[in-house]
């Protein structure tokens, strides 16, 4: 699913690689911050491939520094000896401001950062990241009933054009 993705352009001029759309299903983004990415050589083609998943991964503030955690990137297929382990951590660049907020942030009850997109952007790999407060079972059955509910209003929409 990652790999037709790595194709889409923005009007921005990013050029989207992965999605986390369940995030959005999970959480409340109530802040969304853009982060560069410590990578290697092998890690960077790979990526620019489209090979690459933040679906099961997290990020973690360590001694005043952010790391994402779980980022699967498909080691380069001509990359041999130089290729770096797949779910190795990989830190992400923020301002120290920043990073001070963000921690201060995570210390009340239910916030988390959770990886949202990674991107290209001017040649450069970037990731979205969102601080995020985590959503109840009931505001997962609100956010379903209201996609269910567009979905129909489509459907008949497509379904009286179509008539005439």
């Amino acid at each position: 699913m990652e790999t037709d993705m790595a194709s889409k352009t923005s009007a921005s001029g990013n050029r989207l690689i992965a999605n986390n759309k369940k995030a959005y299903f999970d959480y409340f983004i109530e802040e969304k911050y853009e982060a560069g990415m410590v990578l290697h050589g092998t890690e960077v083609k790979s990526i620019r491939a489209g090979k690459c998943s933040i679906k099961e991964s997290y990020i973690k503030i360590e001694n005043g520094e952010v790391y994402v955690l779980g980022m699967n990137i498909t080691p380069y297929e001509k990359g041999n000896i130089f290729n770096k382990d797949p779910l190795r951590p990989k830190k992400l660049l923020l301002h120290k401001n920043q990073i001070n907020k963000l921690t201060g942030e995570l210390t009340i009850k239910g916030y988390t950062l959770v990886p949202l997109q990674v991107y290209l952007k001017e040649g450069k790999v970037k990731m979205e990241i969102g601080l995020g407060k985590g959503k109840k079972n009931f505001d997962k059955r609100d956010s379903i009933a209201k996609k269910d509910q567009i979905r129909d209003a489509q459907k008949e929409f497509k379904n009286k054009n179509l008539r005439f």
